[in-house]
């Protein structure tokens, strides 16, 4: 009676075994793959592998110096849909959101970009570092895994995942049956003016005057306040003045883009340890310190040289402003580049026009008070694409917490590109 279920375990045990390594064995003969593994992170579920990809640098030089590029697969089975998340970063083990649960099990992508993570060329070549080249990357994955995949593809992406799926799209519009691209800003100029205008007109007039009086009281109490910050000044090479204004500055940004509320904003003549809470909370001081700079380089070279970014408008705060008078992102770039920075405008200048009139089959959605839907995507009714701001919602906006009229027209139209039902959340 006991030995039976211990030789049924150890057969089905046997058998996952072979599974796993047919799967593994069928990924590794696929072009350009130079190495698979079961995943060891939190996510090694059955059917989950850790892909290397050997791609070059320079996609219009295939011969010439490669690197390595991590991809993530969830394994459902060879005929289910595909949900690629075409990550703006590193792998960050996400779940697949609600697309996944959407799709109802289906095999989930994560191809991490190009300069990030485990995906860094050594040495590092920033002028590689390209929209272009990273939709290649792209394009070559998704080609080779189409090979044992061949259900339904879906792109998706938050944020510069998002861009990532659109600037996708354009270059390799047959690639995927649809792209869904959750809070994708569009940004058409180095520092986009769009975004300091919506800053002046997003929510209620007393919110935003309660950040710049909250902005000022940091500012004026500067000498007050960096002391309790505790920082250690070798972690920020810049200056902790310098990162302490700088963090202000994107006070206003934090908090439209994480949807905070007004309770968390501090009264100018708050107590101390209050404003430093509300700082720490809303302000953006991390990203300044010299591991955040490094964090993020990579994304700041991209915006400073084709994607964009934004600047302050620091009219009212001009005054107070002592280690940052003019400030610029342009100090959170690489210092090895930064002196030949320039700005391609040709990149966007065939992107935006692209997802206006041709970029089919793809789905914007947008958080109504999050600050980069100050560059949404406008579209002209032009294309068979659909866009969707949830009212009230920030950066982390879905469309589980759209409207009944948005979600009947986001499942209307996946539907109808996919030619499956989805699960309606």
């Amino acid at each position: 009676m006991i030995s039976r279920p211990i030789i049924a375990t150890g057969f089905a045990l046997l058998a996952s075994v072979a599974w796993a390594q047919d799967i593994q064995s069928q990924l590794r003969h696929l072009p350009g793959v130079v190495d698979v593994r079961l995943s060891d992170g939190r996510e090694s579920e059955k059917g989950s592998y850790e892909i290397t990809f050997e791609q070059p640098l320079d996609t219009s030089k295939p011969k010439g110096p490669k690197f390595e590029q991590r991809v993530v697969l969830h394994h459902a089975r060879f005929d289910a849909p595909v949900l690629l998340l075409t990550e703006g970063y590193w792998v960050m083990r996400g779940e697949g959101g609600e697309l996944r649960r959407m799709l109802g099990g289906p095999n989930f992508v994560t191809v991490e970009h190009r300069f990030f993570g485990q995906s860094i060329p050594n040495p590092i070549r920033w002028e590689s570092l390209t929209v272009r080249n990273a939709a290649d990357d792209m394009h070559r994955i998704v080609t080779a895994l189409k090979q044992l995949y061949k259900g339904r593809w879906i792109s998706t992406g938050v944020s510069k995942s998002g861009q990532t799926s659109l600037f996708y799209k354009c270059f390799y519009p047959n690639d995927v049956d649809a792209t869904v691209a959750y809070s994708a800003p569009v940004n058409v100029t180095q520092e986009d003016p769009r975004i300091s205008m919506f800053m002046e007109t997003v929510g209620e007039p007393d919110v935003r005057a309660r950040l710049k009086e909250f902005q000022i009281a940091l500012l004026k109490r500067e000498d007050e306040m960096i002391p309790l910050l505790k920082l250690n000044p070798k972690d920020y090479s810049m200056g902790v003045p310098q990162a302490y204004e700088y963090g202000i500055l994107e006070v206003p940004y934090g908090y439209w883009q994480l949807g905070f509320k007004p309770a968390d904003i501090p009264a100018p003549n708050a107590p101390a340890a209050d404003l430093l809470r509300g700082y720490n909370r809303i302000g953006g001081l991390s990203q300044y310190s010299d591991e955040g700079r490094k964090q993020f380089q990579a994304f700041m070279y991209q915006a400073f040289t084709e994607i964009g970014y934004y600047n302050y408008d620091i009219g009212d705060l001009k005054p107070y402003l002592k280690s940052v008078p003019n400030p610029t992102n342009l100090v959170l770039t690489p210092p090895e580049a930064r002196a030949k920075i320039a700005y391609n405008p040709a990149t966007m200048a065939f992107v935006f026009p692209y997802l206006q009139y041709k970029a089919n089959q793809v789905i914007y959605v947008y958080g109504e008070t999050d600050a980069w839907a100050a560059t949404q995507m406008r579209l002209l009714g032009r294309t068979d694409a659909l866009k969707i701001v949830v009212k009230g919602a920030a950066h982390s906006a879905q469309i589980t917490a759209a409207s009944p009229e948005q979600k009947s027209s986001f499942y209307d139209a996946m539907e109808r590109w996919l030619g499956m039902k989805l699960v309606h959340l």
